[in-house]
């Protein structure tokens, strides 16, 4: 279990009043630490997570950690999502409302202009704060156990809001058809 002291910093420091994503990607660090998306209660109202202390309008959707922190956020959470189990759950989440297509490559991914789409949606709806950390994979089970942010499901315990994201997670995986034979 990580030192009280640390987890107790790193929650400090991920409850800090949140950025917009074009404020963020611009002053994210190459560094390794942990990331919090943070969305107002209107958004995804079926899934509530932790107030952000800083600006309680604001509520915790899903914590992660990153070995390159400007990297994992601008270069998956905000384009790919084959290599984004965020952007997997929200494009799930939201198929039945915005209409996203999938399709197969090695992976199931979203098809090109529904990326697009969902950046958007994201940059519209969402608000991030990180911390920079040495060893993120070290706190961050502790973290996802104390603060259960509804988005994340290893580490979460059972319960409506994982049995809604990992209903989300087939959803967008089986809206792409049967694999291809190869």
């Amino acid at each position: 279990m990580p030192e009280e002291t640390a987890v107790q910093r790193t929650i400090t420091a991920l409850f800090t009043s949140p950025l917009s994503l074009c404020e963020a990607a611009a002053a994210l660090p190459r560094t390794a630490g942990l990331y919090a998306w943070w969305a107002a209660p209107s958004v995804l109202p079926s899934f509530p997570g932790p107030a952000n202390l800083a600006d309680p309008n604001r509520r915790l959707l899903y914590l992660g950690k990153a070995t390159r922190l400007r990297s994992r956020v601008a270069s998956n959470h905000l384009r790919r999502s084959g290599s984004s189990t965020l952007r997997r759950t929200l494009a799930g989440l939201l198929m039945p409302t915005e209409g996203y297509w999938t399709a197969w490559t090695d992976r199931v991914v979203l098809v090109p202009e529904d990326e697009e789409r969902l950046s958007e949606w994201m940059r519209r709806h969402l608000a991030l704060t990180w911390t920079e950390h040495a060893d993120p994979l070290a706190v961050e089970g502790e973290l996802i156990s104390r603060l259960r942010p509804p988005l994340n499901v290893n580490g979460a315990e059972r319960g409506v809001a994982r049995d809604a994201v990992e209903q989300a997670r087939r959803r967008y995986y089986c809206s792409a058809g049967p694999r291809p034979a190869e």
